[in-house]
């Protein structure tokens, strides 16, 4: 059955159906209409909770999927971008996953709140994984659901600005400045309708009438308009110019405390996130809100004064008038009430779409290569044809609002000006007042509608810089789920032994990593074997601490490395990927990059000793050679030997080589191979790889399968064990499982 309030709300294409599901006693309790299909094209559908189960259908189809509720289920929320997600978890696996726009996000955080509010009264708050969870979706682990898997979302509210303070606080001096040369410019442009009323009824008047002009009174009130007209501008000009400083100064700011905040937080952070939309607010965000800053806040401000001064003389001159002045105010703030939520709410759609605009073009251009190689250009065309055709179906959306509420402010106003000459001509008839009073009266009034009718318009710009401020925000709220130790422990000189006690990791509700023990001896050289998805990646990651564990814990030298500082840590740490990333640079300054104080000296003593040095004196400028973006017009091999180089240069006591030759060719492997050779000398090693060359000088070799450790020491004992080590040898020496990963 349904509640009264559901039956009204439920939109009908499911209402017959629902309704003839839903067994005796059995309520819905909550619903969410989903747009997104799998594949993210658009399709209506719904997601139904009731007191007994999860219901979901789509409009096009009338079979429904039904997974009735129980303690072991969770369930989880995730954003990408612009597009939603909610993943509904058993204790084994992802049961189902319902996507939708980031416009359906409030009926989908009623429906999260309700579903955990029932399985918290049902099992006393314990998810599917047997951790109890706040009301926030913090785990034991001390992640949060936000930081597995995307960012809260909520709807921008225009006081959103007003946190802004923060970064403005450091030049409160010059904005008071700013806002009283506001003040008195704004005074200083009020001076000359005053001036018209003597001016007018003292002067022109009684000279039409027949007396004598006088000469020196109409002198005295034309150099007080030309005087408070030079006034208004030198004021003007040095608001405006202090006003301006401060805002750029604020937007620097604001734009080097995301980027500080961002890069610091954890690889968890940016698995959820494209590169496009981080881009985005940083980049375009940060530039609306100085705009905001710099020039529509210092109009709106102008105008609140300008308004509030003006009806203050308004008032003054004949209160009547007055009155009749202000007769559209209530209806054009109830406008602007209006039309600044549905504004608030498309700015937030347009801002997602357009960093969705973003993320195609930096999905494509860096990918050009595969794009081309598999004949991809129509399809990439499309993608960025659809996000484009999206942010202009939002922003026909918006503009039709607005297109709709300028004119009708503009009409109100005109209106409240034909009411003034009315009310003008009636009191001039009745002698109440005189000629000059109503022509400074409607000078008052018609900078009072334009000020008026310009701050409404301000409402757009307003609504933007709020969705650009929350969406900026959402990265400095963000908490790394690798913080700084509260009281750290400094090493000074550390032999880097490394012990993994107990250790487990989960991504999400998944369990990675399980009860991992093992203690790596200062000097010794690790080689870390499995299966691709056995967890050796994840031990190096947590190793190099780019996450923190679930369960356990990682010491060096008898120290929680959670007590050291994370820069300190990884200082320490030389690490050498199977895809080694280089910055757009000269060859000298992706190996100096770990020590940018580094000379041309050490520079080549490392390349030497990763065997760079005699390809770099070949290539045109050699160490001042320009390297393309992410290495383009360097081989494979010769990256990686940059790469060793670079971890060379910091001399790391610790060393990790995550499949550093399982990309390149035999010959390459080779140069490779004594790089490594040189680098691992004296330092304790963790080494990935996928060719048994590299592993054959490991002291020890460690053989891990399903998240857990199997199997420890040398090849020959493990051969001779005849256990996973030996299958893996085995097969891939046959060559007949191309899956094996070592």
């Amino acid at each position: 059955m349904f509640t009264a309030a559901m039956e009204k709300q439920l939109p009908a294409p499911y209402q017959a159906t629902m309704e003839s599901r839903l067994m005796p006693e059995e309520t819905v309790e909550a619903f969410l209409e989903l747009d997104l299909d799998e594949r993210l094209h658009f399709r209506p559908g719904i997601l139904a909770l009731t007191n007994r189960r999860l219901f979901s259908m789509t409009e096009s189809d009338s079979s429904v999927t039904e997974h009735p509720l129980s303690t072991d289920l969770s369930m989880i929320f995730s954003d990408h971008a612009g597009a939603a997600a909610l993943a509904l978890f058993n204790s084994d696996r992802r049961l189902a996953v319902w996507r939708f726009t980031i416009s359906r996000k409030p009926a989908a955080d009623a429906l999260l709140r309700r579903f955990e509010e029932m399985l918290k009264s049902s099992s006393g708050g314990i998810d599917a994984g047997g951790n109890h969870r706040s009301d926030h979706g913090t785990d034991e682990s001390g992640r949060t659901d936000d930081e597995n898997v995307g960012e809260t979302e909520e709807i921008p509210s225009t006081w959103t600005l007003l946190r802004l303070w923060r970064f403005a606080r450091p030049y409160k001096r010059q904005l008071f400045t700013g806002f009283v040369l506001t003040l008195l410019s704004t005074a200083a442009t009020l001076v000359p309708p005053y001036l018209t009323m003597p001016l007018i009824d003292d002067v022109l008047v009684p000279y039409q009438s027949g007396q004598p002009m006088n000469v020196s009174l109409a002198v005295l009130y034309l150099s007080g308009l030309i005087g408070a007209a030079f006034i208004a501008w030198g004021l003007g000009w040095a608001r405006t110019y202090i006003l301006a400083l401060v805002s750029e100064r604020i937007g620097r700011d604001l734009r080097t405390t995301t980027f500080e905040h961002l890069i610091h937080l954890s690889l968890q952070y940016f698995g959820g996130k494209r590169t496009g939309d981080l881009m985005a607010r940083i980049g375009s965000e940060t530039d609306r809100i100085n705009l905001f800053l710099s020039l529509h806040l210092l109009d709106f401000a102008t105008d609140v004064l300008m308004i509030s001064l003006t009806a203050v003389i308004l008032f003054t001159i004949d209160g009547y008038l007055a009155a009749a002045t202000l007769l559209p105010l209530p209806l054009i703030a109830y406008l602007i009430h209006i039309v600044r939520d549905r504004l608030r709410t498309g700015f937030e759609k347009v801002d997602r779409i357009w960093a969705e605009v973003t993320n195609v073009l930096t999905d494509t251009i860096p990918g050009i290569r595969v794009v081309k190689a598999f004949a991809q250009e129509k399809r990439e065309a499309a993608r960025f044809q659809e996000a484009n055709r999206l942010n202009l179906v939002l922003n026909d959306r918006i503009n039709r609002t607005w297109s709709l509420f300028s004119p009708t402010v503009t009409l109100l106003t005109e209106f409240g000006l034909l009411i003034v000459w009315i009310a003008g001509i009636w009191q001039i008839f009745r002698g109440q007042i005189t000629v000059g009073v109503l022509t400074a009266f409607l000078s008052y009034i018609t900078r009072f509608y334009t000020r008026l009718d310009s701050m409404s318009r301000i409402v757009s710009v307003t609504q933007k810089a709020a969705a650009g401020t929350k969406r900026i925000f959402e990265i400095l709220d963000h908490v790394s789920s690798v913080p700084e130790p509260e009281n750290p422990v400094h090493l000074k000189d550390p032999r880097c032994e490394i012990e993994l006690k107990g250790v487990g990791f989960r991504y999400g509700t998944r369990a990675v990593l399980k009860d991992v023990n093992l203690t790596i001896r200062p000097g010794e050289m690790i080689g870390l074997v499995g299966h691709s998805g056995s967890g050796k990646s994840t031990v190096v990651n947590l190793i190099c601490r780019f996450y923190d564990v679930s369960e356990g814990a990682i010491r060096i030298d008898g120290v929680d490395i959670r007590q050291v500082p994370v820069g300190e840590y990884r200082s320490r740490i030389g690490l050498v990927l199977q895809e080694p990333f280089l910055f757009y640079g000269t060859i000298a300054d992706n190996i100096a990059y770990g020590r940018p104080d580094a000379d041309r000296e050490q520079i080549i003593a490392a390349a030497r000793a990763a065997h760079a040095h005699e390809f770099i004196l070949r290539m045109p400028l050699g160490y001042d050679s320009l390297v393309g973006e992410h290495g383009q017009g360097l081989s494979g091999g010769e990256r990686q030997r940059i790469s060793i180089a670079r971890a060379l240069l910091i001399d790391p006591r610790i060393l990790i080589l995550d499949e550093a030759t399982s990309s390149v060719d035999t010959e390459t492997e080779k140069e490779i191979q004594r790089a490594l050779d040189n680098l691992v000398q004296g330092r304790t090693t963790i080494a990935i790889a996928h060719r048994l060359s590299t592993l054959r000088k490991a002291d020890r070799l460690v053989v891990m399968d399903r998240g857990g450790i199997v199997e420890i020491g040398n090849h020959d004992e493990l051969m001779r064990k005849e256990g996973h080590y030996y299958r893996l040898y085995e097969a891939q020496a046959r060559n007949v499982d191309s899956e094996v990963v070592l």
